[in-house]
């Protein structure tokens, strides 16, 4: 799964190897953006604590935090991956 902005989601739609196309949604935490692909109304079999966020790069100065509210789940922790990932993009199938 990845955001590719240059793809059009018609020629997406249209490949009998995709199963669906999920656009993230973008959110402004604290002059920070994140795009979040899941969950998603396209994909609701995904559980309600699965996340799949894209972010960065990013600078954050010492001292200076995020401006994110609390998690209102007590006891619910959470982990970030932080990855390179390098996306194949294939035009013929």
């Amino acid at each position: 799964m990845s955001w590719l902005p240059h793809i059009k989601k018609k020629e997406l739609e249209d490949n009998q190897y995709i199963d669906a196309v999920v656009l993230p949604r973008t959110s402004d935490i604290g002059n920070f953006e994140v795009h979040r692909a899941l969950p998603s109304k396209e994909k609701q079999m995904v559980g309600p604590f699965f996340f799949w966020d894209q972010m960065g790069p990013g600078e954050f100065l010492s001292g200076s935090g995020l401006d994110v509210r609390p998690h209102p789940h007590i006891g619910l922790s959470t982990i970030t991956i932080s990855s390179r990932v390098r996306w194949i993009i294939r035009t013929r199938w």
